[in-house]
């Protein structure tokens, strides 16, 4: 990369990836949490076709990467052998509650807080906390002790088209092509069958542009944030905080931007591709409410609004840190790996937010 900084490169990467998708998000109201909703409450799979539309193009884009050398998938975190499925589970579970207590996932509430939401404000705060103390504080002990060391132990990496391989004895490439198509395919045809959904420009852009900032976080994190290291002349991930590859997540990134914020004399904190794609989602939302004069404030409506939203934000941090990731980490970026232990949190995710809005409206009901 000559005389560029790499470092620099990647930060400056994550925030316009940050901008497209916070712009995006908040004029197609792409929001995980909605879409599950929408489906829960009124049977309406607009949007969640849209999110399945970004995990389409994210899968294509990423593996396309993959298979042309660009990046090394290999080296991500999402794919390693130890599967903590009890993590993924109950993490993915308690994100998923979570989300739907504090009115969005963690992308929903930047791109809310950028929008002028100050309920976001509140969970802003409680999930970078929360998020935090479960990657380095009190929550870490409990999420270390009990529930990491439940895990299966695989002789491969953990994505689908390697445990196929191995299981089968069948060449990678060719299967990892074949997986990639079938699961891609499966979702577009599902996505696009619905004629709504297909006449919708803003869902199709949703999806698209969203799906791809994951294939743009890869690239820009495996491809032009990878290379020598001056110091120790080794191979090394530049601009991240895992110093591997990344994409974007909305979870640990929170928790390191806060952390930043408290500690900016220190010098050994610097900004990230994940810190810089906070900022950017909260900065393209906010651009878009002003341009389209949608910009907003929001407050709780009581008391019991305001402890639905602390509780939320909470559990969005412990659950997404100990799944690994929240609905943009592990919903898009590591489903598009197609690592088990990704699909796994997925699944998980929906049904702690489908189990939410159950209890709520049967909450409603009673009263």
């Amino acid at each position: 990369m000559g005389s560029t900084n790499p470092a620099a490169v990647v930060v400056w990467g994550g925030l316009i990836l940050g901008l497209a998708f916070g712009a995006v998000a908040n004029r197609t109201n792409f929001c995980t949490m909605g879409a599950v909703s929408d489906v829960v409450n009124m049977g309406s799979w607009g949007r969640m076709r849209m999110w399945l539309l970004a995990i389409a193009v994210a899968i294509l884009g990423t593996h396309a990467l993959h298979l042309a050398g660009l990046i090394d998938l290999a080296k991500s975190i999402y794919v390693r052998p130890n599967l903590t499925w009890l993590s993924y589970i109950l993490g993915g579970f308690l994100f998923g509650v979570g989300m739907t207590l504090g009115s969005g996932c963690g992308s929903k509430t930047l791109v809310r807080l950028g929008g002028g939401s100050l309920k976001s404000v509140v969970v802003f705060v409680f999930f970078g906390i929360a998020a935090y103390m479960t990657l380095k504080g009190l929550f870490a002990i409990w999420r270390t002790a009990w529930l990491d060391p439940v895990a299966i132990g695989l002789a491969t990496r953990s994505d689908l088209p390697t445990l196929i391989s191995s299981w089968g004895g069948w060449n990678l490439r060719a299967v990892e092509i074949a997986v990639v198509l079938a699961v891609a395919a499966g979702l577009l045809a599902f996505v696009f069958k619905d004629r709504d959904f297909r006449t919708s420009f803003d869902h199709v852009l949703g999806g698209s542009v969203v799906g791809l900032t994951i294939v743009g976080g890869w690239y820009v994190t495996g491809h032009l944030g990878y290379g020598e290291n001056p110091q120790t002349l080794e191979d090394t991930f530049f601009g991240t905080n895992s110093h591997t590859i990344e994409s974007l997540s909305y979870t640990a990134p929170v928790g390191y931007t806060l952390e930043l914020l408290m500690l900016w004399s220190d010098k050994s904190l610097t900004v990230t591709f994940g810190i810089a794609a906070v900022a950017g989602i909260v900065l393209g939302s906010f651009a878009y409410a002003i341009a389209s004069k949608t910009f907003r404030w929001e407050g709780f409506a009581g008391p019991e609004d305001t402890a639905n939203h602390v509780i939320g934000g909470i559990l969005m941090g412990f659950g997404g840190v100990t799944a690994l990731g929240c609905t943009v980490g592990q919903g898009l970026s590591g489903f598009s790996t197609l690592a088990a232990g990704s699909i796994l949190a997925f699944f998980a995710i929906v049904a702690g937010a489908a189990a939410t809005m159950k209890w709520q409206y049967w909450r409603i009901s009673r009263e």
